[in-house]
């Protein structure tokens, strides 16, 4: 299979435009200043990719300046990386970067935290600031970061192109007598074959009744005819996931199996067909659940039945809002992706998850890709 032509990585065009419309948020919030930490919130304003550590990196925002906060001896690396062009402040290692955000920030306003700071730096930003001078930012970040750009669902709907066929082709090595811990590095060496440089972010390969445990067994397993398997792996492209899951058998399946899968098809149609812009997020996992009530299964949380959330967002992390679960009242709004997998769970026997992943649209809900034929053939 050859992949449509790679889509434009973002670019600092859309990185200023987020910038302005933050900085707006921040203005209708009464935020004097944002501040970023080592997070993918700082890639998606900033484009600067940095891994969290004890010592703070990250970016501070305010109305009409962009200042890097950076431990001095890290400053040669971060000029190496792209990011937008800002100030620059560095702090050496005796010093407090509590203090050096709080001369930043100035004694006006308040100062928003990105949701991904470590509990260490809000202490330290406590003392510095005083509690009072701090709060929390996670809504001016994350409702913007929710609703994805078109340059975004393209680089999401390329990643989940390239990882649906790597899963074609683990499909068709599957045969009795394999390993998962083969299938997995297999499935990692598609992923780079067919241009993730980075392989798989994540990989589960489970037969049998390891297939009940959500997110798979320890140690290695052996493929025996008549068992279960459940594959879901992902990809990067340009830092956004891609995140699918098929169940299915190599060999007829008897008849629990077969009607379990149809079961959890019918939910995973139910929440596509739930979701309709302004829904509340809660009320695709009560479509699901209705679903599995309906045939006898649940209800709620219990086995067999759904032991988890029907899905999740994602984009620059693999699991962020918006949740699709109980008790959400978040609006479904154009721009949105999430995923499509109510599981299905007989303890100890097997588990079945289909997952695909589902964008808003201004006409409505759309699949990022097509969901599974039957138990025996997993593609569309």
């Amino acid at each position: 299979m050859s992949l449509p032509a790679l889509p434009p990585f973002i670019d600092d065009t859309e990185r200023l435009a987020r910038l302005q419309r933050l900085r707006e948020a921040m203005s209708a919030a009464g935020v004097s200043a944002v501040l970023l930490g080592s997070s993918e919130s700082l890639r998606y304003f900033t484009g600067l990719v940095w891994h969290q550590s004890e010592r703070l990196l990250g970016a501070l925002v305010t109305s009409d300046a962009l200042t890097y906060v950076v431990p001095g001896f890290e400053l040669s690396r971060v000029e190496t990386l792209p990011h937008l062009p800002g100030d620059v402040a560095t702090w050496e290692e005796e010093q407090s970067p509590a203090d050096l955000v709080a001369s930043l920030a100035g004694s006006k306003g308040k100062v928003a935290l990105d949701d991904s700071l470590p509990l260490f730096v809000y202490h330290a930003l406590a003392r510095s600031l005083g509690a009072e001078g701090l709060m929390d930012g996670t809504r001016i970040i994350r409702d913007q970061r929710a609703r994805k750009s078109a340059s975004e669902i393209a680089l999401i709907q390329y990643a989940m192109n390239l990882t649906l066929e790597v899963h074609r082709r683990a499909h068709s090595i599957m045969r009795p007598g394999i390993r998962a811990s083969d299938v997995v590095r297999y499935i990692d060496e598609q992923h780079r074959a067919l241009g993730a440089t980075i392989g798989s972010t994540f990989c589960i390969v489970s037969f049998g009744a390891a297939s009940a445990l959500p997110h798979g067994a320890d140690g290695d397993q052996v493929l025996e005819l008549g068992q279960a398997i459940l594959v879901d792996t992902g990809t990067r492209i340009d830092g956004y996931h891609s995140d699918l899951t098929r169940t299915y058998m190599i060999d007829d399946p008897d008849a629990e199996f077969a009607r379990i899968w149809s079961i959890e098809r019918e939910a995973q149609q139910a929440v596509f067909d739930a979701a309709q812009l302004g829904a509340p997020c809660h009320t695709l996992d009560d479509a699901a659940r209705a679903v599995l009530v309906r045939h006898g299964l649940g209800p709620d949380y219990r086995l067999p039945g759904l032991p988890h959330r029907a899905g999740h967002g994602l984009g620059l992390e693999i699991h962020e809002e918006p949740y699709i679960v109980r008790g959400n009242t978040t609006a479904l709004r154009e721009g949105m992706c999430f995923s499509n997998e109510p599981m299905i769970v007989l303890p100890d026997l097997f588990g079945i998850r289909l997952e695909d992943h589902i964008h808003m649209t201004a006409e409505g809900a759309k699949w990022f890709t097509q969901p599974a034929k039957s138990p025996t053939e997993p593609f569309a």
